[in-house]
């Protein structure tokens, strides 16, 4: 279920043919802006299963199946995702958007409206005059109470540099009235620039990524396991963009340009 890497336990790297697949469709030039969300939908769905699956606590509960009418021994006994566990998905504009609100809807399937919510955050990236990536911006946000132990979910396709998932951690680890139980990153394509980084300043956040996107590291080094020589693997062109990543994801999901 799981590629091996040396990354530590908080980096989970799904062994995913079908996901694997989608990204590929994903990245493709001949993908344009009509195709992209359904793509992006697809693979969020997949993402977001194994995450709630992984990451939720479990309880064993008992359920009542439309045969119990007819027959009491008709119903359901077994484990189940703890219904009364808080969980937030946050937005990141823009990007995150529609990932978010794939996330919101696969986790409103299996948790009480009452118990999970979608914030918006508006993170964007500054650039110096060269246009290399410098962090991010905070411009405005709409968090929608306490996080206190609540599991928040970070829906970012691109893991490029790590720059929006620490910002969101900041926040949300900042927020009066306790900190929340768990923050857990889910990329679609994430590099091993932003793996370190993000095990550096966010030690305790959990990371899943349906693909490891090193495509500018040596050969010899392609050829090991991720994590192997960590100081070797890069992903990230001087601009700060994925190789061989997606390219405009935002931009296609938003058809905006700027």
């Amino acid at each position: 279920m799981y590629l091996p890497h040396e990354y530590g336990d908080r980096f989970h790297l799904l062994n995913d043919t079908y996901l694997l697949s989608l990204l590929a469709r994903i990245g493709s030039p001949e993908t344009g802006i009509r195709g992209l969300p359904g793509l992006v939908r697809s693979a969020y769905r997949r993402l977001c299963s194994e995450v709630l699956a992984q990451e939720f606590p479990v309880v064993q509960g008992r359920v009542n199946t439309r045969m119990t009418a007819s027959e009491p021994r008709a119903f359901y006994e077994g484990p189940l995702l703890c219904r009364n566990t808080k969980l937030i998905v946050v937005s990141v504009i823009r990007a995150g958007i529609l990932p978010a609100q794939i996330c919101y809807e696969i986790a409103s399937e299996v948790v009480p409206t009452g118990h999970v919510r979608l914030d918006f955050l508006n993170i964007s990236r500054t650039t110096d005059a060269e246009g290399h990536v410098t962090g991010v911006r905070l411009d405005g946000s709409k968090v929608g109470g306490p996080v206190d132990d609540a599991i928040v979910l970070i829906p970012d396709p691109m893991g490029a540099t790590g720059g929006t998932i620490e910002q969101v951690y900041k926040i949300y680890n900042s927020i009066d009235g306790g900190r929340p139980r768990k923050i857990v990153a889910m990329h679609l394509m994430v590099t091993p620039e932003s793996i370190q980084s993000l095990q550096k300043n966010c030690p305790d956040t959990e990371i899943y990524a349906g693909r490891f996107d090193r495509g500018l590291s040596p050969a010899k080094i392609l050829d090991t396991i991720p994590g192997t020589h960590p100081d070797q693997e890069r992903g990230l062109t001087e601009m700060q963009y994925i190789v061989p990543g997606a390219g405009g994801m935002g931009e296609l999901l938003t058809n905006s340009w700027v």
